[in-house]
């Protein structure tokens, strides 16, 4: 397998941008996901590494060649769509082994190639059967399957489980992880689904509006998000954003929302003007000691946990307590930051001030 390096690459559609200078790495073996909204760029970076499509301008290096302009046959790399995109006149051996007979293969080594594959895949009673009679589950590792035999230096996923139904897609998902792991494959998947990318993926990018906003491993971007955006986007429910107006200087520990001194990490970075104070859902409890105070307005029960949405002096919030804490709506309660978690953001720029938190991410990123 292989590495990839992405450097600067832009893709313009005539005055549409479809990609603005983005770079990043995706180191050999890794499980990379590109996540973001619809339109944000990250199904054309996948196809410009895989060479659908030709960057405007940047380069891309796989295994330390400069490929960007090779065309996809010259690169060594599978593609596996969302729609399957299999041969429907052929049965499930034949999609298997046209990728081989296509390249002039011995039948028997072949036959040999797509035996271990379906046994890798558990679809070895399935070789012969038509693949317009296959569940979409079965089709989707068929078409892993003719991704697969070819022993490509990387793999593209472009939404493979998107077509499939809730429960049947966090059981691929299970299985495609732990097929990636024993293949120790370079691996490259597209996604708009923040919790499919955080069980699966070794690291994130994170895109928006053809930028990419931040790049690290799950915990990173889940921690210590670099913006507003990712901080949104990334979580269930999201980040709570209570926007203030005051200063913060370096090495503070501390700020004043309504009146009131509440913990943060840290500061390395000052900053004066229209902030935001972020604090995750599960970073908030409800004290009778709190001076912070909300008002509740709703109580959605989860099980183990339930989520509470107050109204305080600085907007609306959700936090995750225990289900058995009660909570009663219209009740007015003291609420608790766990202040080694709060991230600080410019409201005007999205970003987030630089903490004891989060500066080496940033410094990074």
């Amino acid at each position: 397998m292989a590495q990839i390096q992405i450097k600067n690459i832009r893709k313009e559609f005539g005055d549409f941008t479809a990609v603005k200078e983005s770079s990043f790495t995706i180191e050999d073996g890794e499980f990379f996901m590109l996540l973001g909204p619809s339109g944000c760029g990250k199904t054309t970076t996948l196809r410009m590494i895989a060479g659908l499509e030709l960057p405007t301008s940047g380069e891309i290096y796989l295994d330390g060649e400069e490929i960007s302009q090779l065309p996809p046959s010259q690169r060594d790399i599978a593609f596996v769509f969302q729609m399957f995109a299999l041969y429907p006149h052929m049965n499930v051996r034949k999609n298997l082994s046209y990728p081989l007979v296509s390249q002039g293969m011995p039948r028997a080594q072949v036959k040999a190639k797509v035996e271990e594959v379906a046994n890798i895949l558990g679809i070895q009673d399935m070789l012969n059967k038509p693949v317009g009679g296959l569940s979409g589950g079965d089709r989707q590792r068929v078409a892993l399957g003719r991704a697969i035999v070819r022993d490509p230096k990387a793999f593209m996923m472009d939404e493979p489980l998107g077509a499939l139904d809730a429960e049947f897609r966090e059981h691929m998902a299970e299985e495609l992880r732990a097929l990636h792991d024993r293949m120790n494959a370079t691996t490259v998947y597209v996604t708009h689904d923040q919790l499919e990318a955080m069980q699966m993926g070794d690291k994130i990018v994170v895109m928006n509006n053809a930028v990419v906003e931040q790049f690290g491993t799950p915990q990173e971007v889940y921690d210590k998000p670099a913006t507003m955006f990712v901080a949104d986007f990334i979580g269930s429910p999201s980040m709570n954003f209570l926007p203030f107006e005051g200063a913060v200087s370096e090495g503070a520990t501390s700020v004043t929302l309504n009146g009131q001194i509440l913990g943060i990490p840290q500061q390395r970075q000052g900053a004066s003007g229209k902030l935001v104070y972020g604090v995750r859902p599960e970073h908030i409890k409800l004290s009778d000691t709190g001076d912070y105070r909300g008002e509740v307005i709703t109580t959605e029960y989860l099980g183990t946990t339930q989520i509470i949405t107050l109204d305080t002096p600085n907007g609306e919030l959700k936090a995750r307590v225990d289900s058995a804490q009660i909570a009663t709506v219209g009740e007015k309660v003291g609420l608790s930051f766990e202040a080694p978690k709060i991230t600080l953001f410019d409201e005007a720029t999205g970003a987030a001030l630089v903490s004891e938190l989060n500066e080496k991410v940033l410094a990074h990123g």
